[in-house]
């Protein structure tokens, strides 16, 4: 961690009354909160962008086989 920013969290703690452990928490706290606020619901932002050119059903029966694939491996 730079120095400086050790320094700003130990001002911070004394000027606010409190421990350097709490400043960080804080700090990470409000910069998660900000991140989620800018980015959104992840399927809001998602919805509609996932498009293929085959049809539902060919990719459907694709994963089908490749499952059922999977199965016979591990029963054998």
């Amino acid at each position: 961690m730079d120095e400086s920013t050790i320094r700003k969290i130990g001002a911070l703690a004394r000027q606010t009354g409190t421990t350097k452990k709490a400043v960080i928490e804080e700090a990470v706290r409000l910069y998660g909160e900000k991140v989620q606020s800018e980015e959104g619901d992840v399927f809001e932002r998602t919805l509609g962008a996932w498009s293929r050119r085959e049809g539902p059903q060919r990719t459907v029966a694709k994963a089908r086989r490749a499952f059922r694939g999977a199965m016979r491996r591990h029963t054998r």
